[in-house]
């Protein structure tokens, strides 16, 4: 038997957390770019250090905030069944996760401050071995979600 990959997507809002997450990520390395200029012009250090600097903050600031963020959002996806949970995400190794309801020990939802602006949540699933996210839900969408799989994860615990 083939399980068919998972077809539900996060929140389309989850790039603009992402992106925003990331501009300030790479405040920090325009930060240090920009220190590393002025000790170079300072003291008289050569003049192809300016432009690394600079080469290095604009592919750094490219990367995370532009491509990688739609990268990680068009691959993650989630799925959850009667008899298990199915997790797929991943930038350049796609991984995919099966947790079986048997398994769940609790369920919670999440906000940091940039979700709550935009009316997400992440929902993160316990088992004994580890945590397991689903991140960038809608609000309601998390919260039914966390409602089902705890549910579900009862009705498996009862089965055994």
């Amino acid at each position: 038997m083939t399980i068919s990959e998972p077809q539900k997507r996060i929140s389309e809002q989850a790039l603009t957390v992402w992106k925003i997450a990331a501009t300030l990520h790479s405040l920090v390395v325009w930060v240090l770019a920009g220190g590393l200029i002025a000790i170079t012009l300072i003291f008289d250090f050569p003049k192809w250090i300016i432009a690394a600097a600079i080469a290095v903050a604009v592919v750094y600031s490219y990367l995370f905030i532009i491509l990688l963020p739609t990268l990680r959002w068009k691959r993650w996806r989630y799925e959850v069944r009667e008899q298990e949970i199915e997790l797929q995400y991943g930038v350049f190794i796609i991984k995919r996760t099966l947790i079986p309801m048997i398994r769940v020990q609790h369920v919670d939802t999440q906000q940091g401050p940039l979700l709550r602006k935009y009316r997400l949540s992440t929902v993160t699933v316990s088992t004994a071995a580890t945590i397991h996210e689903i991140p960038a839900l809608d609000m309601e969408e998390a919260e039914n979600l966390r409602i089902s799989i705890s549910r579900l994860a009862r009705v498996a615990d009862e089965d055994v």
